[in-house]
């Protein structure tokens, strides 16, 4: 921008002027290209160390768009523990109606991950940590398989790590995506997704893409998720600094069963994500002792982790995956998986320590009496 304000302005015009017929100074139509999000996908590409970014309306219209990069026939291997609406997608929309071939491994396991690629693999689907179980994946020795098979592509979602602690195009990623919703806007106030490579024919098919099916973020939903990327190194510090106390105090609580959390020793992959990751981030899961009803208890007496779906705000979230966020999962599946009616997903927001602690405290002594200990 000409004005040299310290802000990026925010262009809302949906069309803009040309020289002569065809003849334009970068931009045409908002679709095809707007100022605003132009700064938006440079900045989060600049993030993740990337040559392009693409911004989409939200997560899953990012995914689709990766998903169209396929044709009829073609395969697409994905980690089993993954965002309910990802599970949704692809099983109920890419299976059965685009004619792709969709399944499901532990990716954690990358004996798995290797098995799992078939000659008809094209795009290779990864989350890590995982939603909700957090397990991890290895994304360097998950690059290394991917890539002895010509044609096969890598795309890890970033949505719970975020740009600031984790960089997956570094350790050998081919796509990289997030849905800005959650932390990299981090204000629960816009619903975006974003896309980032250093490939230029990935990145020349996806701009297509965006064009042609149109799924594009409002100019002012990007302006305010790059008002958010600039302070996204504080949120997500503090972020790990409350998810990091929160965690130890459920692991030594009577009330709870176990906790998942990669910052915690006690993580089963805790060396992994000290080499992929430079931080713990600030989700946390958790199993409460008892059965449903006692996790409905607990989310009605707290007072400080909002009953909600979504995650990464400044604002604590809690929710029941298994009723919420991944109800569209089959039962059998999330059975498997053990997604149950007693795990709780925590978003630690950005609110004072010990008052996330005593809340967590007093929730949990109404939600579990004294017998079940």
């Amino acid at each position: 921008w000409n004005s040299r304000a310290v802000v990026p302005p925010i262009s809302m015009a949906s069309t803009f002027k040309q020289d002569a017929p065809g003849e334009h100074r970068g931009f045409e139509y908002s679709r095809s290209g707007n100022p605003t999000r132009n700064c938006f996908e440079a900045c989060v590409a600049a993030l993740e160390g990337a040559k392009h970014g693409l911004a989409t309306a939200s997560g899953l219209s990012a995914t689709m768009l990766l998903t169209h990069l396929l044709k009829t026939g073609e395969h697409v291997l994905c980690v089993d523990d993954v965002y309910g609406g990802t599970n949704r997608y692809f099983s109920k929309v890419v299976a059965t109606q685009m004619g792709i071939e969709i399944t499901f491994v532990d990716a954690s396991d990358l004996s798995k991950l290797k098995d799992g690629i078939k000659p008809n693999t094209k795009m290779v689907w990864i989350e890590t940590p995982t939603n909700p179980l957090l397990k991890l994946v290895d994304i360097q020795g998950a690059a290394k398989i991917v890539h002895q098979h010509e044609g096969v592509f890598l795309v890890v979602d970033n949505t719970f790590m975020s740009s600031y602690f984790q960089r997956p195009l570094s350790l050998g990623a081919d796509v990289v995506m997030h849905s800005v919703t959650k932390y990299m806007n981090g204000h629960s106030d816009t619903v975006m997704g974003v896309i980032c490579t250093n490939n230029d024919d990935i990145c020349n098919r996806l701009r297509f893409l965006q064009n042609a099916i149109g799924p594009v973020p409002s100019p002012f939903d990007c302006y305010l998720a790059n008002r958010g990327l600039k302070t996204l190194h504080l949120r997500m510090r503090q972020h790990q600094v409350n998810a990091t106390a929160v965690a130890r105090f459920l692991e030594k609580n009577p009330r709870v069963e176990r906790v998942i959390y990669p910052g915690l020793e006690s993580y089963p992959q805790h060396e992994l994500a000290k080499k992929q990751m430079t931080g713990f981030g600030g989700m946390v899961t958790f199993f409460i002792k008892g059965d449903l009803e006692n996790a409905k208890q607990f989310f009605k007496s707290s007072k400080l982790f909002t009953l909600a779906e979504s995650l990464g705000g400044f604002e604590s979230l809690t929710e029941l995956p298994a009723i919420m966020t991944h109800a569209s999962v089959p039962k059998e599946q999330r059975e498997v998986l053990g997604i149950s009616d007693t795990l709780i997903r925590l978003s630690v927001g950005l609110e004072d320590t010990e008052d996330l602690i005593e809340d967590l405290d007093q929730a949990l002594k109404n939600a579990v009496p004294e017998s079940l200990l």
